[in-house]
């Protein structure tokens, strides 16, 4: 496609900044998966072991070090662009119901002023994802389930399990 363009840039300057972009991408869904991971368990859906932290840094080593070994293991299941595929289309749906969030929300009042996006925004954005998610194939549909699958088995197990243990509010400061 680059050299399409007729651009004077050699190929493999395109091919270096495409893999930093990929690797970047990777490296910030690993850090969401793990704080999201870790505040879960806060909140007692997740196990409570994940919610584990290192004392002086406040880095929730266990919720890094699970996620990271799910990282790996997926990448054995198939092709690194299946797996590319499945986060897309799970991503997608967290951005759905954050614009579906967006419009809910919407109906709350609050005392104090606060920034209010227009109602097409959020309404472009559930159009988007809905748009997006029709393009995906049926076997990324299928891992993407089997993913929810597995979320859906590890929280039915923390709240039979009686959810976090000594749960308490968690500390925006980290202090």
């Amino acid at each position: 496609m680059f050299e399409a363009t007729g651009a004077a840039v050699p190929g493999w300057v395109f091919s270096a900044i495409a893999l930093i972009a990929v690797a970047n991408g990777a490296l910030l869904t690993m850090i969401m998966a793990s704080r999201l991971a870790f505040g879960m368990a806060e909140q007692g859906l997740l196990p409570a072991p994940l919610g584990k932290v290192l004392p002086e840094r406040r880095t929730p080593w266990v919720a890094i070090l699970v996620t990271t070994a799910i990282a790996i293991g997926l990448t054995f299941l198939g092709d690194l662009a299946t797996l590319a595929e499945t986060v897309v289309l799970l991503l997608l749906f967290v951005f759905l119901s954050t614009n579906v969030a967006v419009l809910v929300l919407r109906r709350d009042t609050v005392e104090r002023d606060h920034f209010r996006v227009w109602t097409f925004v959020p309404v472009l954005g559930i159009a988007s994802c809905i748009l997006l998610l029709t393009q995906q194939e049926p076997h990324v549909w299928l891992l993407g389930a089997i993913a929810l699958a597995v979320g859906l088995v590890a929280y039915a197990a923390t709240r039979i399990g009686g959810g976090s243990q000594g749960q308490s509010e968690p500390d925006p400061a980290g202090s």
